[in-house]
This record gives C-alpha cells, structure tokens and sequence, in this order.
C-alpha cells in the first residue's frame, strides 16, 4: 500500500488498475463514452469481488468481444488505443501516466463537482457501468492515487461487480463481456 501521512491510505485494499488507463478505461482503464450506446443496468459499486474463468475470454466476433469499442470516448481517448487494448489484449496497458496527458484530470473535477457525488466509468464496448468513483476519498485522493499507480486506480468498493471479474489465475480484470480492463494488483 501506498502510505503518505496525513492521507487516508487503507492497508488492505485492492487497486483494479485497468490495463487501458485511461485509452480503455481498460484500470488500467477500458474508456468511456460520453453517452453509453446500450441499456445500462443499475450501477451499485461495491460488495465482494467476484471471480471468473478464463471463458469469459474466448475469441469472440472482435477479439475477446462481440463489438468494437464505441465511438466518442471521454477524456479525448484514442478509439483505435482502446479498442487495441480493450478487444486484442490481455497482457498490456497504454503507457503509464497516458491518462495525464487527456483532460481526465480536470473532466472528473468537474463531474464529481457537478455531480455533487461519484462519477459512474463505462465498458466501452457494452456501455455497461464497470466503477463509481471516488467512493469513501475525494476526488484528489483518487487523482492522487491514479498518479501513483501511474493508471486510474479504483478500490473494490468502487467496482460493479455485477459487470467486472477478477480471472483467479492471472489477476486479469475483465468485464463480463470480455473487454480487457487491465489488472487486480492488491497493495502490500
């Protein structure tokens, strides 16, 4: 874990950063849209993780999904980087710190301001909701963090784990769907 005095740091949470930081949101990070193109299920973050097998990422239509990730991503994300990561992937992210060269940053100031509350992260090739943050920290600590890690970091009170899992052999976290979106890294 990373432990800063005067910051409130929990020892034993996990980090889901998606391998497409910011490019798939894919936390590493597997990107989102502005406007999800699908029927979004109710996002409640939070629970226990649950886990899933390897078939979640059998060769589908595009990759180790049915669709292409969808046009128009927030945070000014390149499609092609996120589908690459997102749908042809399974081992690697965009590299560390991408996310501090979009509008990220400043675009979840200003959500999480307009909001008054969490801003809810997207699949971005389902459009499915996938993590609600900052949940229990600020949306500096969640910058904060994000930078550290070097990829947008949610905890697993975060996560929507009706739509995320966890591949027990390899930490691989995925959606339910089979977009890549990067790795479970606990902290130490």
């Amino acid at each position: 874990c990373n432990s800063h005095a005067g910051d409130d740091y929990v020892s034993d949470r996990r980090s889901i950063l998606r391998n497409v930081a910011i490019a798939g949101m894919g936390v590493t990070f597997s990107p989102l849209t502005t406007t999800p193109t699908s029927a979004i299920a109710a996002s409640t973050p939070g629970g226990r993780i649950q886990f899933g097998g390897e078939d979640i990422m059998t060769p589908k239509e595009h990759g180790t999904t049915s669709l292409p990730v969808q046009e128009n991503l927030r945070y000014d994300v390149s499609r092609k980087l996120a589908d690459r990561i997102c749908c042809y992937n399974r081992h690697f992210a965009e590299f560390g710190g991408y996310f501090e060269s979009t509008p990220f940053e400043e675009t979840m100031r200003n959500l999480v301001s307009s909001n008054n509350g969490p801003v809810t992260f997207y699949d971005s090739v389902t459009g499915k909701p996938l993590f609600v943050a900052p949940i229990n920290r600020s949306v500096e600590q969640f910058i904060t963090e994000s930078e550290v890690h070097g990829w947008p970091s949610f905890r697993d009170d975060e996560v929507v784990w009706d739509n995320v899992r966890v591949l027990r052999n390899s930490g691989e976290t995925v959606s339910v769907d089979g977009t890549h979106l990067g790795h479970n890294l606990p902290d130490k």
